[in-house]
């Protein structure tokens, strides 16, 4: 899910100022799912203009059900939901992404998921995780996304290494090969600084067995693990492997394609950016899981379906939520967006069984981890961010950055 630049306790304090305080109930009775109703339904991006068509096809199995659907911009998604809070006026099912999801759940506005419908072993564990606070699930997994590692295999072979690299050092051995054997620019792309930095070091972070905020929301940013992760982090910079200045909107697809990057972290829909833009590539490059370092071990993305304590279609909303996410909803969405199913079942058939890549993508989930669901998410992780850059540009050790981001974020989840 992308993420906007905002704060979130900002955000609480503004709806909370907005007199939202007692959203907490229902205020009527629930419509029963075999009504004549309309469900109010935001999805976010490009998902917005894709389930209006589910939608339809929805309505025409269940012609009681009427469904608005209504596409909303990532760049304004959490303006629009904050303030739809404070007003009381929720749509009755929201798409919701783990960084949304701790805040609206401290503002009372989300209705507990049904367990007994939506059962947590039928989901890969970080998308169900993703959608969980303090141990309740909000969200229902509706699609996962992970980062895997893209590579060139032509530029490899010419650099004399022939398989995926699968510890950290193998990676770094052929970032180093890639530049002296076979003449790319950079060894490998990672972000430097800026907004989300931590995403591209998750992978390396949570391999290493570290983490930003423990299962008990205490801050273990300064973990020997975390500093160990940042090292091989800032190696690459230090070493001249990857570039220390990067422009906001860099496109890394197309210097994967000129040769200048010959690998980098990407998720599921760099395959098609790869497959339509750089279609001279074909044969030349392959994904790989995360090399290990204890473990390997990615992030999680993607989205939540959640519902509105308040909305009266609680029972309808359930029933098109069950829909979107039981294997065939999932199979069917898979189609329509390449969206990674977060239905486990929906894998075992079709290109989704049989496509080694997206079986890596797969195996990915399998171990990937969530970010922690605090309400001040965005907050804590831009703290992270500021020791990742510090140690890039050379300005801090990964002991000093990360002890200043430790102390920072423990004023932070106190």
């Amino acid at each position: 899910m992308p993420r906007t630049v905002r704060t979130a306790s900002a955000g609480i304090a503004a709806a909370l100022a907005l007199g939202l305080t007692a959203c907490g109930s229902s205020g009527g009775d629930d419509v029963a799912a075999d009504k004549k109703q309309t469900l109010t339904v935001w999805a976010m991006g490009a998902e917005g203009e894709k389930l209006a068509d589910v939608a339809k096809v929805y309505e025409k199995a269940n012609p009681n059900i009427t469904i608005k659907v209504t596409p909303v911009g990532w760049d304004v998604a959490h303006q629009k939901l904050v303030s739809a809070a404070a007003a009381g006026n929720m749509p009755d099912v929201a798409q919701m992404g783990g960084s949304y999801l701790g805040e609206f759940s401290e503002l009372g506005v989300l209705e507990p998921v049904d367990t007994k419908t939506f059962r947590q072993k039928d989901f890969f564990p970080a998308g169900w995780k993703q959608g969980e606070v303090d141990g309740q699930a909000y969200g229902v997994p509706w699609y996962v996304d992970t980062r895997v590692l893209y590579y060139r295999t032509d530029l490899a072979k010419k650099a004399g290494i022939t398989k995926a690299p699968t510890t950290f050092k193998e990676m770094q051995d052929l970032a180093t090969a890639y530049q002296k054997k076979a003449g790319t620019k950079w060894g490998l792309s990672i972000q430097p600084s800026g907004l989300d930095t931590v995403q591209n070091f998750y992978p390396f972070l949570y391999s290493a067995g570290g983490e930003i905020v423990n299962d008990k929301g205490e801050a273990v940013i300064d973990s020997p693990a975390a500093v160990k992760a940042l090292k091989e982090y800032g190696s690459y910079f230090d070493k001249g492997l990857s570039n220390k200045s990067v422009q906001p909107g860099y496109d890394v697809v197309k210097d994967f394609g000129n040769g200048r990057v010959p690998m980098f972290f990407g998720g599921p829909w760099h395959v098609t950016l790869l497959n339509e833009g750089q279609p001279q590539l074909k044969g030349k490059w392959a994904v790989a899981n995360v090399p290990t370092d204890e473990s390997s071990v990615s992030m999680a993305g993607g989205s939540s379906l959640v519902i509105s304590k308040d909305s009266a279609h609680k029972a309808a909303a359930t029933a098109f939520i069950k829909y979107l996410t039981d294997t065939k909803g999932q199979a069917d969405w898979y189609e329509r967006t390449k969206d990674l199913p977060a239905n486990t079942a929906a894998w075992t058939s079709g290109d989704l069984a049989d496509d080694a890549d997206l079986q890596i993508f797969k195996k990915q989930m399998d171990t990937a981890k969530s970010s922690p669901s605090l309400p001040n998410l965005t907050e804590v992780t831009d703290k992270v961010d500021q020791a990742i850059a510090k140690v890039t540009q050379g300005k801090a050790s990964a002991e000093d950055a990360l002890k200043t981001a430790q102390s920072q974020i423990e004023g932070l989840v106190k």
